[in-house]
């Protein structure tokens, strides 16, 4: 059965044909992503491609990931000035961020994070000394849609929104990612039983089997999301993702039970191992995170090294959020946030084409 209705099939399509296409060259080669000279998309369609994408904090020319940032070497006057250039809506109190990928939302006192620099931002924006609420965000590893609100009454109103929806099981969520390997049915849903727990100091996501009333009790969730194959290609995949559940690294433990971890997950991926070309999922009390291993046929096509791997960006991306229209007859408004640079370089060497 499929898990999106004919109506929201529809909406996704002309979602990946108006946001996603216009930021892939369909007839691009491996040479333009290996450095090689390459005329560049002009006219409104790279407009929109590049709204709301920051500056590299690397020098051009032969950086493997364009237009990766890392918050952690910035000061709080230059993360202010990074997302003020990353907005990409603004629509009375809402203002909407495109999150560069590392950027935490929340995080220890002291630490560099979207949260300890909103009063700054807020003043940057104009808004004044008014409180700004954080409404919805992508993780700290996703890059992606952030929604801020000046008015805690419009706050409350899209919280019950996304609780509601949540409970009727409505995606507001679509993020894009690419994964190593193509899941084997091209639609459909995964639901796993996870936990938290602190293994070797590290908090990781757990899959629980046949989990009982007392592990529920216990912290286990049953989580769920939606996918949907986009493209192929290259033995990898861009998948969209809803989430229907709310958990932490939800999606990335999701498709590493797929078989099909996400590209640049360097903690979960590693649970999938593979003999004489067959994937299959290691047992997760022997498998520690560790650095994403890609075949040598994957490096080429992305022009990497393994080095350069090892530092590989998380390809999951908060591209579209859904909310409601002002008033209850509305039709729902859409968010969208651009593909970073990496990403859609990512993209061109795997040559996806949309099916």
């Amino acid at each position: 059965t499929s898990a999106f209705p004919s109506g929201a099939k529809a909406k996704l399509r002309f979602l990946t044909t108006r946001s996603l296409a216009i930021q892939i060259d369909s007839q691009s080669d491996q040479s333009a992503c290996c450095g090689r000279s390459r005329g560049s998309p002009s006219g409104h369609k790279h407009q929109l491609q590049r709204r709301g994408a920051s500056k590299p904090s690397d020098p051009p020319g032969d950086q493997p990931f364009p237009g990766l940032l890392r918050p952690g070497t910035f000061s709080r006057e230059e993360l202010v000035d990074v997302l003020r250039a990353a907005v990409v809506d603004r629509k009375g109190p809402l203002v909407t961020l495109n999150k560069p990928q590392g950027l935490p939302v929340t995080g220890k006192p002291g630490e560099l994070t979207l949260l300890s620099v909103l009063p700054e931002l807020s003043r940057s924006l104009g808004l004044g000394e008014q409180e700004v609420q954080v409404v919805r965000a992508s993780g700290k590893e996703a890059s992606g849609l952030v929604l801020l609100s000046s008015c805690s009454q419009t706050a409350s109103r899209l919280q019950k929104f996304f609780t509601h929806s949540r409970r009727a099981r409505k995606p507001t969520a679509t993020y894009c990612a690419v994964t190593d390997g193509i899941p084997v049915t091209s639609e459909g849903k995964i639901q796993a039983a996870l936990k938290l727990e602190h293994i070797d100091g590290v908090n990781l996501v757990v899959p629980v089997q046949s989990p009982s009333r007392k592990d529920i009790m216990e912290g286990v969730k049953r989580t769920l999301s939606h996918f949907r194959v986009v493209a192929t290609g290259s033995g990898c995949a861009l998948v969209q993702l809803q989430p229907l559940t709310v958990f932490p690294s939800q999606l990335q433990a999701h498709m590493a039970l797929q078989l099909c971890p996400v590209l640049g997950d360097h903690t979960y991926s590693a649970r999938v191992g593979t003999v004489l070309g067959q994937r299959f999922l290691l047992p997760v009390e022997s498998t520690k995170p560790q650095r994403q291993v890609l075949d040598e046929a994957l490096l080429g096509r992305l022009c990497l090294t393994a080095s350069q791997a090892a530092r590989l960006p998380l390809h999951l991306h908060l591209h579209c959020l859904r909310l409601p229209g002002a008033r209850p007859r509305d039709p729902p408004i859409e968010l969208l946030a651009p593909l970073p640079s990496y990403f859609s370089r990512t993209l061109q060497c795997l040559g996806l084409h949309y099916q």
